[in-house]
């Protein structure tokens, strides 16, 4: 099985090009102010430039304002949107309609029974991304470090397509693909050098662990 690998935050050539190096198959831009991974809308389409015919390139909001996602849009054409705040299944319907672009909906997990809250948006996102609950009093949704016990995926139904993210690096992305068998992995923070700053070495020491646990599983 193919596993698709997202890079989530770029925001320089240099964190761009060792990700498609790598092998990524998504790159995520994130217009979340508040966090240390914002870009604007103008320097994300400057750099999606370098993805084309190579990986799709994701538009990262947080209950965006139709104001901004029009902005975002229009700057960066995005082949896919992630939202990564409390919108509904009402808005996802929305946006698939005005943007005609696949939705990914992020949704935190931290035990099996948070799986629940999948079922609503079956049919209706085009996949999920599940990331840890935010640690209390922070201000970002996503990109916090944080773990979420894998395990509790084994509970899914084998057609939930999803991106298995939070708290993920090189020294324990082994242990997601083989506790969770993920079908896509999304990694921000776990490549970083200070928040915010894209480490190429950590995203290329990241790929080659990757390689290391798929080849070993497959041996």
């Amino acid at each position: 099985m193919a596993l698709d690998i997202k890079i989530c935050g770029l925001k320089t050539d240099a964190a761009l090009a060792a990700a498609l190096a790598g092998g990524a198959s998504h790159a995520g831009f994130i217009f979340f102010p508040k966090s240390p991974r914002y870009v604007e809308p103008a320097e994300a389409g400057r750099l999606r430039e370098a993805l084309r015919g190579k990986a799709l390139a994701v538009a990262v909001t947080v209950d965006a304002s139709d104001a901004l996602l029009d902005e975002i849009i229009t700057a960066m054409q995005p082949d896919m949107l992630q939202l990564h705040g409390s919108e509904p299944p009402e808005r996802v319907t929305e946006l698939k309609a005005r943007y005609g672009l696949p939705v990914i909906k992020a949704l935190p997990l931290s035990e099996a029974a948070d799986l629940e809250r999948i079922k609503p948006f079956i049919g209706v996102a085009d996949r999920f991304l599940f990331d840890a609950k935010p640690p209390k009093g922070s201000a970002l949704p996503g990109g916090n470090g944080v773990a979420f016990d894998w395990r509790i995926l084994a509970g899914l139904d084998a057609d939930v397509d999803y991106m298995l993210s939070g708290g993920l690096n090189a020294a324990n992305v082994g242990d997601a693909l083989r506790l969770a068998n993920p079908p896509a992995i999304d990694i921000s923070s776990g490549v970083e050098s200070a928040p915010g700053v894209k480490d190429p070495a950590l995203i290329e020491k990241f790929f080659r662990a990757v390689r290391a646990a798929r080849d070993d599983r497959a041996a």
